[in-house]
C-alpha cells in the first residue's frame, strides 16, 4: 500500500481533487443560477401576476422553485461554498424580471427565452464535462442536471410560443440578457 506523506499526493487523489473542484463549480454556479431564475420570475409576477401571462409565469416559477430547493440540498450534501454574490443575484434577478415585465408580456417572454437559451447551453456543457471525467460517478447529479435542462428548454419554448419574438427590440434585448447571463455564470463559477 502506498503511503502518503505531507504534501505528496497519489494520482488518484489529484484526479479526485480535480473532480471535486468541477463538482464544486457546477453546484455553486447552478445554485446561483436557480436563485437568479427564481428572482426573475418573482419580478415578472410582481408586474404581470394579474394578467393572462401570470398563470404561465407562475408555472415556470414553480419549477424554478423546485430547482433551487434541489440545489439548496446539493450545496449542503457536497459542502459547497455558495457564491459570495448571492445578494447581488437576488437584486439583479428581480430587477431583470420586473424590468422586462414593465416593457410588457412579450418582453418578459423574450427575457425568458434569452435566459433559458443560455442556461440550456450551460447545462449541456456541464453534462459533457461531468460525463468526460472518469472520476465522476454521481448519477443522481447527472439526472438532476438533465431533468432541469429539459425543464429550462420547456421554459424557452413556452416563451417563444407566447410571442417573445414580437417584443420590441427583441434581438437587442435578448443579446444583452444573454451576455449578462454568460458573464454571471463565469463569475459565479469562481466567486
Amino acid at each position: 500500500m502506498l503511503q502518503i506523506t505531507r504534501g505528496v499526493h497519489t494520482g488518484r487523489e489529484l484526479l479526485a481533487q480535480r473532480c471535486s473542484k468541477l463538482v464544486d463549480s457546477v453546484i455553486r454556479v447552478d445554485h446561483a443560477g436557480e436563485l437568479g431564475a427564481n428572482q426573475i420570475y418573482r419580478g415578472q409576477m410582481a408586474v404581470l401576476g394579474h394578467t393572462k401571462a401570470g398563470k404561465t409565469i407562475q408555472h415556470m416559477w414553480e419549477q424554478e422553485k423546485a430547482h433551487k430547493e434541489e440545489f439548496d440540498r446539493l450545496i449542503n450534501k457536497y459542502r459547497v461554498r455558495p457564491t459570495a454574490l448571492l445578494p447581488f443575484w437576488n437584486v439583479a434577478g428581480f430587477a431583470l424580471g420586473a424590468g422586462t415585465a414593465l416593457l410588457g408580456e412579450k418582453a418578459a417572454m423574450a427575457c425568458t427565452v434569452a435566459v433559458e437559451s443560455v442556461i440550456v447551453e450551460h447545462y449541456n456543457d456541464q453534462l459533457r464535462k461531468l460525463m468526460d471525467d472518469p472520476n465522476f460517478t454521481d448519477k443522481e447529479l447527472l439526472d438532476t442536471i438533465q431533468r432541469f435542462r429539459d425543464e429550462e428548454q420547456e421554459h424557452h419554448d413556452t416563451g417563444l410560443e407566447h410571442g417573445a419574438e414580437q417584443a420590441p427590440f427583441y434581438r437587442a434585448l435578448t443579446d444583452v440578457i444573454k451576455f449578462g447571463c454568460r458573464t454571471a455564470i463565469k463569475i459565479a463559477e469562481k466567486v
